[in-house]
């Protein structure tokens, strides 16, 4: 009868180790090479630079967590142009030009509909791994990033901007690259 019950016990931890193992791997996220992510980029040098830069390095890292850090950097990067464009804002003085294009670029990319409200949708939907929405959100980033800069209306020249304001949006619109690129190979697993 202890034979019974100890091979039942044990048949019972079998099983359940197994089951935990299973559960463990669906949730488990797909290791892949910096190289491989990289080559899918418009930029595949800047891909690998702001990758490699996570602490201790990208090597061995699994895409859920590439992910996380991207959207972190350029929830920090949306967050330090918008600090730009307010300095712009007050600094544009007696440019009617100037002030008009930075607080459009203030509602493009500060706003709630804006680059700073569709990062924070692109994490929640990151963290939900709804990976679709992801791309979505991660797109409209990049459009109104681009818009700031841009213009919306392709019939009008774009401002002729001197300042930062460019450079700091050229390199959010890099890094999204980098999360779409990232959901993809996720929306694959």
């Amino acid at each position: 009868m202890t034979y019974y019950f100890s091979l039942r016990a044990s048949l019972i931890s079998c099983l359940l180790l197994t089951f935990l193992l299973f559960v463990e791997s669906t949730f488990a996220s797909k290791v892949l090479d910096v190289n491989i992510i990289c080559k899918e980029v418009e930029n595949p040098s800047f891909c690998s630079k702001i990758l490699n830069s996570k602490s201790g390095g990208a090597k061995g890292e699994d895409l859920v967590s590439l992910g996380n850090y991207t959207i972190e950097v350029v929830f920090t990067n949306i967050t330090n142009t918008i600090k730009l464009i307010k300095s712009l804002i007050a600094h544009s003085g007696n440019d009617p030009k100037a002030k008009s294009h930075y607080k459009e670029c203030l509602a493009l990319i500060g706003g709630e509909t804006g680059s700073f409200g569709e990062i924070i949708d692109t994490q929640k939907r990151f963290e939900a791994r709804d990976y679709y929405g992801v791309s979505t959100s991660a797109s409209s980033v990049i459009a109104n990033t681009e818009y700031c800069i841009s213009g919306e209306d392709p019939e009008d020249p774009p401002y002729p901007d001197k300042s930062n304001l460019p450079r700091y949006a050229r390199f959010i619109e890099q890094v999204v690259d980098i999360i779409l690129v990232i959901s993809n190979f996720l929306k694959q697993e």
